[in-house]
């Protein structure tokens, strides 16, 4: 039985690593063919993210006023969505006269921050910062690449792009954080690993629905 937060951390994360051909969009915007207004879209979609998951995170850590270590962790990352959100303000900016006229942000890609929120009601709070861990290792990855390409075919400055490029290294204090939090909560022997890989599976699952929705909206364009 895994007994160290490092080792399980590793283990959830390799499980839940998603096809990588599940981002359907991904590779259109990283050869620079995905429509401007996919761009502008997906800061239209970020932003209803952003404030939401900046909510939820800040209710876990209410909820986890008797784990230290997981509020450290929700707290931190309650404070990282308040600088994404200021950051994305640049790519929206970047993004500007591309938006659709009347653009509702769209279902699948907000049930991903719907799910979040659901976690902060009802997640057991180590177990939901697996789950959380596990998937932004994807999502970092998802920003590197559209950093890169952003720059490369849309000419986009390091202003425009720093939204992404703040997701796009590891943050060594979160990750730590993170492990702190798990090692908690395995030494109090309260943490249920396999329901925690059922709440990262989902975060996955909607993840890529997110992706999806925007795929299929370049392709109604």
């Amino acid at each position: 039985m895994t007994r160290t937060a490092r080792e399980l951390l590793e283990r959830t994360t390799g499980s839940l690593t998603p096809d990588p051909h599940a981002n359907r969009l991904l590779p259109l915007i990283a050869r620079g063919a995905a429509r401007p207004a996919t761009l502008a879209a997906l800061a239209a979609e970020q932003r209803e993210v952003i404030a939401s998951d900046r909510r939820a995170f800040r209710h876990l850590a209410e909820r986890s006023r008797d784990e230290p270590a997981c509020a450290d962790y929700f707290t931190a990352l309650a404070e990282a969505e308040a600088v994404a959100q200021d950051r994305l303000g640049a790519y929206a900016a970047a993004c500007q006269g591309a938006k659709p006229a009347g653009y509702e942000p769209m279902a699948d890609c907000q049930a991903y921050a719907a799910y979040v929120a659901w976690l902060a009601l009802n997640g057991e709070p180590a177990e939901v910062v697996l789950a959380l861990s596990a998937n932004f290792a994807t999502w970092g990855d998802y920003c590197a690449r559209i950093a890169q390409a952003l720059r490369h075919y849309y000419g986009f400055t390091d202003e425009a792009c720093a939204f992404f490029d703040f997701f796009a290294e590891p943050s060594v204090d979160l990750e730590r954080k993170a492990r702190a939090a798990i090692q908690e909560a395995l030494d109090a022997d309260r943490l249920d690993e396999e329901r925690a890989h059922h709440y990262g599976r989902l975060l996955q699952n909607y993840e890529t629905g997110f992706w999806h929705a925007l795929w299929e909206l370049d392709g109604r364009g």
